[in-house]
């Protein structure tokens, strides 16, 4: 069976380039019993790791992007092996069509080095190309001569978005051969309009890959992303179809409602109201202005601030983890923003002091600040047990593999929706041992409102509270969790979620 892309670059702004003919009796469907394991590759050509063996659905996955002319959105949940089927889809271009580099482009510092060491497994040899130009910048420049000159087969780049839209890395990327696959890692990043803007439009080889790649509140942002990169694919790979298929681990839930203070409510109630007002004002104006939207998504930051660091947390923590002292392998998710936006580590730095000092659990921080190294030694720690938890802010949402995590206590529910999949699909990766999760979800209960602010809660309650009640039906506890779900729905009549 065949596929012809008639023109991998497509879009209007690319060169046309010469048809590709797409085989698809690929090597890792076994359709062939080729011995490609054991043909001579050269150093840092892509070949496929003995130990690989694709599940189905990432089987589909790739007959689906090379289906789609070289273009595509990969919708995977988090921990289903997006890395691997991407590298796999760059060993099948290298064997069809001579693809000549690979180009990664991941969202944060920590994700370049996990790739390069995924892609050494796949005989690749990355440059690993961000933070100081001097470090990468002339061997990319080498290395792109001599592949021009033919005294190189392929190079592998792996960069920062930070990186790609910097003036040196844009430089070099005219240089970049038509046979370029350009990966976009947690793709949601790459539809702000400096990123999408930086994107490269002379490559035609465009891969997404994100358990979210619609991007919140920002639906022209998302429009972008997918113009560039191609639309989501289908079959896409939700939750339950990597627990179901073993790709993620089952899992316990337990939410764990919390009260908001006198003065959190009042601000809450203020905010909502303003976040009514403004949603009304949208539906009367025939037009909703940038700046309309900004103020919306303004207000909704500072509602989402005030619930994700409620002094109840700490109060709901303290009396959880009293009877679990002797317990490991634990993950707490902070908060990265205080009430009044001020301190940024304040839930952060309560939350350590309640654990290490107060409780004396074993315990380190995890933040943006922690350097690549020191970030391998707490991974070491935490596994071996050495460490019985640690304590992290947004760093560990998107792309970081720590899947000896057996328990998640999860201070900050975002109403994001990408950091909610992100922070729960993170704990349940599959390691030795580790039969299922526990999940424990501190969600604020909204105060007493006023009728005016009642209905307005309603609407924005609704979508969180749906995405709470998909996540208690997938938990093996799912009746006990939907119970303590029930009477939120019951205040609120969403009992049809």
């Amino acid at each position: 069976m065949y596929f012809i892309a008639s023109s991998i670059a497509s879009s209007s702004k690319l060169p046309v380039s010469a048809p590709y003919t797409f085989s698809l009796k690929l090597p890792f469907l076994r359709e062939n019993s080729g011995d490609y394991h054991v043909n001579p590759f050269l150093p840092g050509c892509p070949r496929i790791p003995l130990h690989v063996e694709l599940r189905g659905y990432q089987k589909q996955a790739i007959t689906s992007w090379f289906a789609n002319n070289g273009r595509g959105t990969l919708k995977m949940a988090t921990g289903s092996g997006k890395t691997i089927t991407a590298l796999a889809i760059a060993y099948e271009l290298y064997k069809q069509i001579g693809l000549q580099v690979l180009l990664v482009v991941c969202p944060h510092r920590h994700l370049v080095a996990q790739w390069g060491r995924e892609c050494e497994k796949f005989n690749l040899k990355p440059i690993l190309a961000y933070e100081n130009i001097r470090n990468w910048h002339s061997q990319m420049s080498v290395e792109l001569y001599n592949l021009g000159s033919g005294y190189q087969k392929f190079l592998t780049v792996i960069t920062t978005n930070l990186t790609l839209i910097g003036e040196g890395f844009q430089s070099q990327l005219k240089y970049f051969p038509l046979k370029t696959l350009i990966i976009g890692d947690e793709a949601h990043n790459l539809g702000a309009p400096r990123l999408e803007e930086s994107l490269p439009r002379s490559v035609g080889l465009r891969l997404a890959l994100s358990a979210t790649p619609e991007r919140y509140f920002d639906e022209e942002g998302t429009e972008s992303l997918l113009e560039y990169f191609g639309p989501v694919l289908q079959p896409e790979f939700s939750l339950k179809d990597a627990i179901d298929q073993g790709a993620l681990v089952h899992y316990l839930y337990y939410p764990v409602f919390v009260e908001l203070t006198e003065l959190e409510s009042m601000n809450y109630l203020r905010l909502t109201k303003k976040i009514g007002r403004c949603l009304q004002n949208r539906e009367i104006k025939e037009t909703f202005s940038f700046e309309d939207m900004e103020g919306i998504k303004s207000l909704l930051i500072k509602r989402a601030r005030l619930i994700s660091s409620a002094e109840n947390k700490l109060v709901a923590l303290k009396h959880l983890m009293l009877n679990r002292l002797n317990t490991s392998h634990t993950l707490f998710y902070c908060s990265d923003g205080s009430q009044e936006g001020g301190n940024h580590s304040y839930q952060l730095e309560e939350v350590t002091k309640i654990l290490g000092v107060e409780l004396g659990y074993k315990i380190s921080t995890y933040t943006a600040r922690t350097s690549l190294p020191e970030r391998e030694v707490l991974r070491k720690q935490f596994e071996s047990g050495d460490l019985q938890g640690l304590v992290a802010i947004r760093c560990l949402d998107e792309g970081v593999d720590i899947p000896a995590i057996r328990t998640a206590v999860i201070l900050s529910s975002s109403s994001n929706p990408r950091q909610f999949i992100q922070r729960r699909g993170r704990v349940l990766r599959p390691h030795p041992g580790k039969e299922r999760a526990t999940i424990f979800d501190m969600i604020v209960s909204p105060p007493d409102l006023d009728r005016e602010a009642m209905e307005v809660e309603r609407n924005l309650l609704r979508k969180e509270l749906k995405r709470f009640v998909e996540f208690s039906n997938l938990a093996d506890n799912a009746g006990e969790a939907r119970m303590k779900l029930l009477n939120l729905q019951k205040r609120y009549s969403l009992l049809d979620i």
